[in-house]
């Protein structure tokens, strides 16, 4: 059924767009992030409509990132607003220091982090934005002047994961103006967000040019019909690496891997690209992928032997073998030291759960940490006979020794578990398992459901 651009958007015509994303469990538990402008609002209004007739709830998530003097208390006006309706709202707040420089992109990891980290702690699996088809035009826009790859002209995936949430964007496919009717149907106020309009950024800049693209016969409707179209051509090279994964990637529970040198450059180089570029993503420890640029120039010189004595990429060293390449965590900036008392889990490095264990449990005081084991640990490790003598006979390799987690305390050094090296006495044990943010597979990129167009 076709709907004029400046239509609100009904309850049935909704739930078919959830069913296109879905599937939600029963009754439905979600969160919406909801920054107060049109677009969230809509998207919160129309989720607690729909969960709330199937007898389920919506949490709405409203993100301060403090960067305006006037932030919190439009925040506090919003939850205030969403009370009136039914709907429960809370504030994530962004502490600390602020960068510099590339403020949007810390933003922007932040509030996702913020906002995975209220789901997870509360039970929830699926956290719905409201990204919609002029924001997805923008960002194809944007990826094309960075000369992005397929994933990235890709755009935005309707149904993706950040490590066990749900990153669900129902409205890809609906231009603005729809949820601007929505919301006015409903009666609802929003608020302006001035920094959408800031020329500083480049998103704004671009979102400036869409009504001169749109005039010159470049909508935002095609645009995002082509992201769509590229987000299944990037679903069938996902398929691929996968399989190429399984046959010729190795990956070690002490946090690297072996790719058998062979089986890469053999297959296509699109799809080799891509399992490069998920082995240096689980292993360096990284938020998001290699630019593409710096992935084709390292697989390039891999390829022709050029880096015969190895090179760096996104956090990872890459060192030849016969027959084989290695990828390991690079030492520089790896694993920042993590506090924990005996009996608490953690993340450290972006890849491994660590928990301390032993029989200390009753001295609730004493702390430990877990940090990288470094020279200095390597060097008590060979002071021990009978590890030296592991080591040496160890499936780990002397590149990988650095970017161990070891557990340290007040003492020194207590446990390295991937060398079966433990002190004396100390009564404690290490448990570091290798599962990083970014695993070496996952679920296809999932674009918009719809084929028309």
């Amino acid at each position: 059924m076709k709907y004029a651009d400046d239509e609100p958007i009904g309850a049935p015509e909704f739930e078919g767009l959830v069913h296109s994303v879905g599937p939600f469990a029963s009754p439905p538990r979600v969160a919406v992030a909801t920054s107060g402008g049109v677009d969230s609002i809509a998207l919160c209004l129309l989720t607690h409509r729909w969960a709330s007739a199937r007898g389920g709830t919506c949490r709405a998530l409203v993100v301060d990132h403090g960067l305006r003097p006037a932030s919190a208390g439009e925040c506090h006006r919003v939850v205030a607003w969403l009370a009136r309706g039914g709907i429960e709202a809370h504030i994530l707040e962004w502490a600390g220091c602020k960068p510099i420089h590339g403020i949007q992109e810390a933003a922007r990891e932040a509030r996702y982090e913020l906002l995975s980290s209220w789901c997870r702690d509360h039970g929830l699996r699926d956290l719905l934005l409201a990204h919609h088809r002029d924001d997805q035009a923008e960002t194809f826009l944007l990826r094309l002047g960075c000369k992005s790859g397929l994933d990235g002209l890709a755009a935005m995936a309707a149904v993706s994961r950040r490590t066990d949430i749900r990153v669900v964007r129902p409205l890809l496919d609906m231009p603005k103006a729809r949820l601007v009717a929505t919301v006015n149907d409903l009666g609802h106020p929003w608020i302006e967000d001035p920094s959408n309009r800031d020329s500083r950024f480049a998103r704004s800049r671009i979102r400036g040019l869409l009504p001169a693209l749109n005039a010159a016969g470049v909508a935002a409707q095609g645009i995002a019909v082509s992201a769509r179209r590229l987000g299944r051509a990037r679903a069938a090279l996902e398929h691929y690496a996968s399989e190429l994964v399984r046959d010729c990637v190795q990956s070690h529970e002490a946090g690297f891997c072996w790719l058998d040198r062979d089986a890469l450059f053999a297959a296509p180089d699109e799809v080799g690209l891509r399992v490069l570029s998920r082995v240096v993503s689980a292993v360096g420890a990284r938020s998001a992928p290699p630019r593409y640029d710096r992935l084709e120039r390292a697989y390039t010189e891999i390829a022709s032997g050029k880096a015969s004595k190895g090179r760096t990429l996104a956090g990872c060293r890459i060192i030849g073998r016969t027959g084989r390449l290695l990828i390991c965590r690079e030492a520089r900036g790896a694993g920042h030291s993590v506090t924990l008392h005996p009996g608490q889990s953690r993340r450290w490095d972006a890849r491994f759960d660590v928990r301390v264990d032993g029989h200390a449990l009753s001295d609730p005081e004493r702390t430990c940490e877990v940090r990288r084991l470094g020279v200095e640990g390597w060097r008590i490790v060979m002071e021990d006979t009978e590890t030296r003598l592991r080591a040496r006979d160890s499936e780990i390799p002397a590149a990988a020794h650095a970017t161990l987690p070891a557990l340290w305390d007040h003492v020194g050094l207590v446990d390295v578990p991937h060398l079966e090296y433990r002190r004396k006495g100390s009564g404690l044990a290490l448990d570091a398992r290798f599962t990083p943010d970014r695993p070496l597979v996952f679920p296809p990129f999932s674009g918009s459901v719809p084929l028309s167009g």
